[in-house]
């Protein structure tokens, strides 16, 4: 062991065995934060902050500074409740705030004009917290916490894990976060960061997908953020299925602080504290992790057959500028990597046929952005961002023939980078008239090869070997208003332009909220939205014939477009509970399916990789459905989220047949429960959580086998004519999660104990051909995984 991982395991011991000789006391910690105008960002001076049922006789509150800002100390560790309140703005309780003794809170919240303005102000336990962040999302929204990634089972502090929960989201790989949205394919969920687009943010990741094996996103950073599953606002574009908002929180401008954790999914360390820049005092905040199983491996213990690496970084970095506005340089990054090597051993083969491969895949994702945001009077709000992005995907496969001689199977390596510039303007002109406008462009660059075995031909075909660089221009403008305290109005449009073949949309937006109280509310929204195609499937090549050179076979494809239509039920009920009910359809056209050829080819069912297939753009897709979210956030220790879905998805090939999508299992439903228990005894101040998560759902599908071709050629061959006709069987799973938190006097440690798959159910994940039995052979999701971490936050 090396002199550097020496010191640290002494200081872990240090850290861990210091709190068994503190007295026992009252612990407490700082609440602080700023209040900002929810439409244009201003401070907000002299807002009243007060902290509701603190358990102390003294009564604790502040009021904000000139920037808008507030500071509380001595407050009790534990649940605690804000109550802000401001003259002419809409009074706000925010619930269940977690106060550790070994961080400060910094917490960012947003006031909204009230529309009458001089009513008696009277303090009332009103919670909101379905309510999106982004106040121009009508429907199909919500906003989640980063203490839902960590809370919820099986979520372990990856949004889309967590997001599985919701209502129409579908998760069809457990050793995949990659998540399918109201039957739409992967390929059509945005992820935006602090208001631009960046690349799939998961290790281990494909080509022409959303997810990947593990989130490369830091809890460390993230705040509370939204996520959408349709008929969006008009600012976000290129995007069918859904949108990840994601947000940055700040480090913490007064001290230093520190997060040291060790789990199964890597070791991490972040750090966070004041930046000074002449006169301004800024912050910090830095997240580093590495792989446990990469430690493990360089250890001399192997873990599985295949090698696997991976690391992540990400920052944000704030600098307050007075006049002049505040900078943000914020970033992540992901390098992964697995390689797999075969043996020469013909024996072997027949009884595990992977041996006789040998491959290296990498994934390797970054994003770095700089911000600018100025507050221009009373009631505008500039916001400017300058990002580059980038991926860098390989993937080589050799096969081990009877010779034991290697022949290369697939070579891809699939480079893109991206330079964005974006620019946002939002004024509000009263408390009923407010608008946003904007625009942004991407310059993309790529460097696209793929190749692969052709049996028949005996040799390796070129597929896709193209270098260049093309740009998009995206605008939007999107109006709200409220006429009345019942009743808000959004319209807006959002125009996008593909210059690589000259395809445009220009897609209306419009959403109406009808509030009968403050408690039921009715909403209707629409939108039409398009995507273009994952980048690779414009320069698939054609299979040259007679020594004729390959020519690229998809140029002028178009972008894929689809209405969306939601009508959704808002109602809040006593014991802090909310159920919403959502009705919606999509329309697709302009789905890319095979051009001079007629068969049930669809983008529509794409789970990754570029297909080199020739395309046109004469697909059709439906996606219709109800939804039901029964939710009680958490009070006193318990909460539960039950969503169920019902829903078909289906599509219309080159063959004019409609069939089921490969994602229509029919229905889906989900239960996350869990409490907490909170006392103090000794000279310990403990919260122990146990959560569960119950995941039912109808089997997606497939194509099935043609056993007797099979049995003739030798390997899978499925029956295209019926494709996805094979329902899989039912999806059930259970996932528990405990949890057991200790403060002490300026420090926190956790303890978390995930159990993924607890009854070890084999769900089945798909069917295939078995050369050896000469029958069909299951595969089956992932076993029961337990998955251990430590948290120390000081």
């Amino acid at each position: 062991m090396s002199c550097k991982v020496k010191t640290t395991c002494t200081f872990l011991w240090a850290i861990l065995l210091f709190p068994a000789f503190l007295l026992a006391q009252q612990y407490t910690q700082t609440v602080k934060g700023t209040i900002l105008d929810k439409a244009v960002k201003t401070p907000l001076i002299g807002a009243t902050v007060i902290v509701l049922s603190t358990g102390t006789t003294a009564s604790l509150g502040a009021i904000t500074d000139e920037n808008g800002r507030f500071r509380i100390a001595g407050v009790p560790v534990g649940k605690q409740t804000l109550h802000i309140s401001y003259l002419g703005y809409k009074e706000q309780t925010v619930p269940n705030i977690t106060v550790n003794s070994g961080k400060e809170v910094d917490l960012s919240l947003e006031l909204e004009e009230d529309l009458l303005q001089f009513k008696e102000a009277v303090i009332r336990a009103k919670v909101e917290k379905q309510k999106p962040l982004n106040e121009l999302s009508t429907v199909s929204a919500r906003t989640f916490s980063v203490e839902e990634t960590q809370r919820f089972a099986a979520a372990v502090n990856d949004p889309a894990r967590m997001a599985s929960s919701f209502a129409g989201v579908l998760m069809r790989n457990d050793g995949n976060n990659t998540i399918n949205i109201r039957g739409n394919a992967a390929n059509g969920l945005l992820w935006r960061m602090e208001g631009v687009e960046i690349p799939n943010p998961n290790h281990f990741s494909a080509v022409g997908t959303s997810g990947g094996g593990i989130s490369i996103l830091s809890a460390q950073l993230l705040s509370n953020s939204d996520f959408l599953t349709g008929a969006f606002a008009a600012e976000y574009g290129n995007a069918l299925s859904g949108v990840f908002d994601l947000r940055l929180r700040k480090g913490n401008s007064d001290k230093r602080e520190y997060t040291l954790q060790a789990g199964f999914l890597g070791l991490d360390a972040a750090m966070e504290g004041p930046l000074r820049l002449g006169k301004q005092t800024g912050s910090y905040l830095v997240n580093y992790r590495y792989s446990t199983l990469s430690i493990i491996s360089k250890l001399g213990v192997n873990i599985g057959d295949a090698s696997t690496d991976f690391q992540d970084l990400s920052f944000n970095i704030w600098l307050p500028a007075g006049k002049a506005g505040s900078f943000t340089l914020f970033g992540i990054g992901g390098l992964s990597k697995q390689s797999l090597q075969g043996i020469a051993d013909s024996v072997l083969w027949k009884t595990d046929e992977d041996k006789q491969y040998t491959y290296k895949f990498g994934a390797n994702t970054g994003a770095v952005g700089l911000t600018h945001s100025l507050v221009l009077g009373n009631n505008t709000y500039l916001k400017t961002v300058a990002a580059f992005s980038g991926t860098g995907n390989s993937d080589l496969g050799d096969q081990y023939q009877p010779n034991y001689t290697l022949r290369r199977q697939w070579d891809e390596n699939h480079q893109q980078t991206k330079y964005t510039l974006s620019s946002v303007w939002s004024h509000k002109f009263n408390a009923r008239h407010y608008l946003r406008a904007g625009a942004y462009v991407n310059l993309l660059n790529y460097n696209l090869r793929q190749a692969n075995w052709n049996e028949a031909d005996e040799r390796l075909i070129q597929e896709i070997q193209q270098k260049g660089t093309t740009q998009t221009l995206h605008a939007f403008a999107q109006w709200q208003y409220r006429a009345t305290e019942k009743i808000t109005l959004n319209a807006g449009a959002h125009a996008f332009f593909f210059f690589l073949n000259n395809k445009s949309s220009l897609e209306p937006r419009a959403a109406f909220k009808y509030a009968f109280s403050e408690k039921q509310s009715l909403s209707f929204g629409y939108g039409l939205h398009a995507q273009m195609q994952p980048l690779g499937v414009y320069f698939t090549k054609n299979k040259p014939l007679n020594g004729a050179q390959p020519q690229v076979q998809n140029p002028d494809l178009g972008l894929t477009k689809a209405h969306h239509y939601v009508l959704s039920f808002d109602q809040s009920l006593p014991g802090n509970m909310h159920l919403k009910t959502e009705a919606y359809y999509q329309n697709l056209y302009n789905v890319p399916v095979a051009r001079g050829a007629t068969n049930a080819f669809s983008m529509l069912n794409l789970v990754e990789d570029y297909p080199a297939e020739p395309l046109a753009n004469t697909g059709r897709g439906r996606n219709y459905g109800l939804e039901v979210t029964f939710e009680k956030f958490l009070t006193k220790g318990l909460y539960f989220l039950l969503a169920s879905s019902l829903y078909q998805s289906e599509y219309r090939g080159s063959d004019a047949v409609w069939r089921d999508t490969r994602f229509n299992g029919h229905y889906a439903n989900s239960l996350v429960a869990g409490k907490e228990w909170s006392w103090e005894r000794g000279r310990k101040n403990r919260t122990f959580g146990l959560n569960i998560k119950l995941t039912h759902m109808g089997g997606l599908r497939e194509t099935p086998l043609d056993l007797a071709a099979s049995r003739i050629k030798g390997e899978t061959v499925r029956d295209e004519s019926r494709a996805f006709e094979t329902q899989l069987p039912v999806y059930f799973r259970l996932d528990t999660g405990v949890r057991l938190k200790r403060n002490y006097k300026a420090l926190t440690t956790t303890l978390s104990l995930d159990i993924q798959n607890s009854t070890n159910r084999k769900n089945i994940f798909s069917q295939s051909y078995d050369k050896q039995t000469l029958e069909a052979k299951y595969y089956y999701q992932a076993p029961l995984i337990p998955i251990l971490s430590y948290k120390i936050e000081f």
